[in-house]
Formats: C-alpha cells, structure tokens, sequence
C-alpha cells in the first residue's frame, strides 16, 4: 500500500501552503513523533524536512502559535497541547528494559542516520555500509558512572511500515533528544505482531548483554537491540506481550 511521507499533503487540499505545513506539523505533534514539551527543529531543519520555504515554515509556526499549541521561548518552541500520555499504562519504555532502577539516574536518548554494526545489519538483513535509523540510550548516574547503554538499529521493513520512525530521519543528528517511547506502539497500530527473542551474555564481573531481537508475523525482522547493563548497581525487569492492534 502506497504511504503519504509527511511533505505530501493530501492533492484535494486548497489551504495556503503554510497552513497545510501546519497541519502536518500538528499531527506529529499529536502522534508523538515531537513529544508535548521537547524543542521543535529550527525553521532550517524543517524547511528541508517539509520541502518548502522557510518562510513558509515561519507562517507555519505562527499560525500554531496564534492557536496556543506550541509556545515560543528561550530555549526555542516546544508543543504545548497535552496529546496523549506518553507512558500509558500497559505502554513499554523504548529501547525494552531501558528504564533504570535508580531513581537519580539521568537518561540520554539520539539517533543517527548511519550504517550500523556489522552484526545489526546482518541480523536486518541489510546491505555492508547501508544506512538506517540508529537509536542510542545511555542512562548514568549523576556523577556520570554509566547504568546501562543500549544501541538499536532498525530494519528497512520497520521504516516503510512504520511512518512515524521513517520521520525521524529528518531528525537523525545524533544531537538532538529522540525519545521513541512509542516506538512499539507505532509498530502495532501499523498491524504488525512483535515477536522478540532475548539472549543474556557476560560482559564482565559486573555487567550483563542483552541481544534483543524482533520480528514481526511474517518473521521479517524489524529491529535489533543490544542493552548493557551494570548488574552490580542496577536491575533488570522487562516484560513484552505486543499483539498487533486490532
């Protein structure tokens, strides 16, 4: 089934291009692709994301600023409309098994559009030096001593059927705070019933691997993590049961 990318508005639309970059803008503001409360990009950075002016971008975001769902102040513009929570209940953290014990811990999340390990492009079944979304997690404690990390790379399958993920793309700088805590959510409203099969190894005295990987009904894989975790200060706990949703 052809998919509209988010630049394509629908043809049969006849508001002002700027109000159509709005819209679009809106509904990843609404989908979670921009969390409630996290920095918008800059108008560059959107300009090449929508394929139109910057102009045109700048009446965008006035016009969405006139209507209060996004505010504008030192530290840029963010959303400001509520959405729906971010953790729902039943919803799991991003990468699986991500969230800390330790109550004090800081959590750091990016993402690159780059060639992944030589291992994830095999398990993806992509190509030597293909690029694709890669997702890094660190969490740490505040005089920096690292928790667990966690780097996941995703097939070319999970991007052309998950639209929200391919958005990030656009976003993939390694700079900016990425938090795809709805990640597993996007897969399942896209009909696809995630499979995933862990294996634990020892990294050394004190810390543990997780190699995580998932697969959708048709045994496509959709993405490939690897968590570590310091198991001398830190636990454990996950749970994944994700039917696809009806």
């Amino acid at each position: 089934m052809a998919r509209t990318t988010p630049h394509e508005p629908a043809p049969s639309d006849d508001r002002p291009l700027y109000g159509r970059i709005a819209a679009l803008l809106l509904d990843e503001l609404r989908d979670g692709t921009i969390p409630p409360g996290e920095r918008l990009p800059g108008e560059r950075h959107l300009a090449a994301h929508f394929q139109v002016s910057r102009e045109t971008v700048r009446q965008a975001l006035e016009l969405l600023r006139r209507s209060g769902l996004i505010a504008t102040d030192r530290r840029g513009s963010h959303a400001t409309l509520p959405g729906l929570p971010v953790e729902a209940q039943g919803t799991p953290v991003f990468p699986l098994g991500a969230r800390s014990a330790d109550p004090s811990a800081v959590d750091l999340a990016t993402v690159t559009w780059e060639a992944p390990p030589p291992e994830h492009a095999q398990a993806l079944g992509l190509a030597p030096l293909r690029p694709t979304l890669v997702h890094r997690y660190r969490s740490a404690t505040p005089d920096g001593r690292s928790l667990r990390t966690a780097v996941t790379s995703f097939s070319a399958v999970a991007l052309a059927e998950v639209a929200e993920l391919a958005r990030y793309r656009g976003r993939a700088d390694g700079a900016t705070p990425a938090q795809l805590r709805r990640a597993y959510d996007w897969m399942r409203r896209a009909g696809l019933c995630l499979h995933h099969r862990d294996s634990i190894s020892q990294v050394d005295a004190s810390s543990v691997r997780v190699t995580r990987r998932v697969h959708d009904q048709y045994a496509r894989p959709l993405e490939i993590t690897d968590l570590v975790v310091d198991a001398g200060r830190d636990a454990l706990v996950y749970e994944f049961t994700l039917p696809a949703a009806g």
